[in-house]
């Protein structure tokens, strides 16, 4: 009896944590939303239209499409990942005074998440920077350099999951463990940059690529407590926290967007801990609207170059959409449904192969 007054106390203990880490990111976020929306407009850090799209053409669509939105603040990504290191640290400080039981900040669990967040923010906030200077061809980081560090990056992370952490092996939801020993290196550093990217392409509606972020964090939230690990499970807990306070100024029309400095960051965070969680087959199910959206930019890529035509008007798929007359509102809600649709298969099948 002791016994299971003792486990069923533990996991209150950890369920108090998941829920207050939520519940004081979101809090912390939708108060420091508004003075940080005035900054960026006070400093003039407004997003620019690209002119041009990735093949070097002239973006006409695009700019017939967003015109409407050249100087709407940006970086907003500042907050989320701002308001999750904020949180992470205060856990620090609460820990050492013993106020709480558990820190954030955890070497096994969050140490290369919590990197990943703040080194690829950094690399997103130059190329936001770049964009409101209007620095660069593109208006931003050019794609070989941004590609250069994004690998550097990835680099990293994998040496720092084979070496140090023993990552050595995937698993396949009902078919069990397959060991693919130094091959893990490749797959992390495939990983981390499609997911970022991925996102990355996705962000281009209001309120789209936070919404589907949400419920992908959602899944690896649960998957994370299910397979253990509390600390990881808390920490996402807290980007979703900020995440929703991000999308109640950022839905249609938004006061801010979240930028490269966002959108990598968390494309990039969630890849890792995708592999943290030996969740990595299930990733392409739950963030399926990215799997989707930047094959529509593959696609579109590889036709116009070896066929001289494009499959769509415009890429990604959700400007395609756009140009043929749906609503962006319309188009983000039902982007969303699909997630959430594919979300929860993925959670079943994850939680089914634990």
């Amino acid at each position: 009896m002791a016994a299971i007054y003792s486990l069923h106390m533990e996991t209150y203990r950890h369920l108090i944590l998941i829920f207050g880490s939520f519940l004081y990111a979101f809090i912390l976020a939708i108060i420091f939303a508004p003075p940080f929306i005035e900054i960026l407009k006070k400093y003039k850090l407004g997003k620019n239209i690209r002119e041009d799209s990735v093949d070097g053409l002239k973006a006409t669509i695009f700019n017939e499409l967003h015109f409407r939105k050249k100087g709407t603040p940006t970086m907003g990504g500042i907050l989320i990942w701002g308001t999750v290191l904020l949180v992470v640290i205060i856990s620090r400080i609460l820990s050492y005074a013993g106020i709480i039981e558990h820190s954030l900040i955890n070497r096994k669990e969050t140490y290369l998440a919590i990197f990943t967040l703040i080194t690829m923010a950094l690399l997103g906030a130059f190329d936001d920077y770049f964009n409101i200077k209007g620095i660069g061809k593109t208006k931003g980081i050019n794609v070989k350099p941004k590609f250069i560090w994004l690998m550097i990056f990835a680099i990293l992370g994998s040496l720092w999951f084979y070496f140090k952490l023993e990552y050595n092996q995937i698993h396949i939801p009902f078919l069990g463990d397959l060991h693919i020993g130094i091959w893990y290196i490749p797959l992390f550093i495939l990983v981390l940059l499609s997911t970022s990217n991925a996102v990355n392409i996705t962000d281009g509606l209001d309120g789209l690529a936070g919404g589907i972020l949400i419920n992908c964090f959602a899944v690896f939230t649960v998957l994370s407590y299910f397979k253990g690990l509390f600390i990881l499970s808390a920490l996402c807990a807290v980007i979703i926290g900020a995440l929703l306070a991000f999308l109640w100024y950022n839905i249609h029309p938004a006061k801010f967007y979240m930028g490269d400095t966002g959108s990598l960051a968390l494309g990039g965070t969630l890849g890792v801990i995708a592999l943290m969680t030996d969740s990595v087959l299930i990733l392409p199910i739950v963030g399926i609207v990215f799997v989707v959206e930047t094959l529509s930019v593959l696609i579109q890529l590889f036709s116009k170059k070896f066929f001289k035509r494009k499959v769509f008007h415009i890429a990604p798929l959700h400007h395609h959409f756009e140009k043929i007359g749906w609503p962006e509102s319309q188009i983000t809600m039902r982007f969303w449904i699909i997630s959430t649709v594919f979300s929860i298969i993925g959670l079943i099948l994850g939680l089914v192969s634990i």
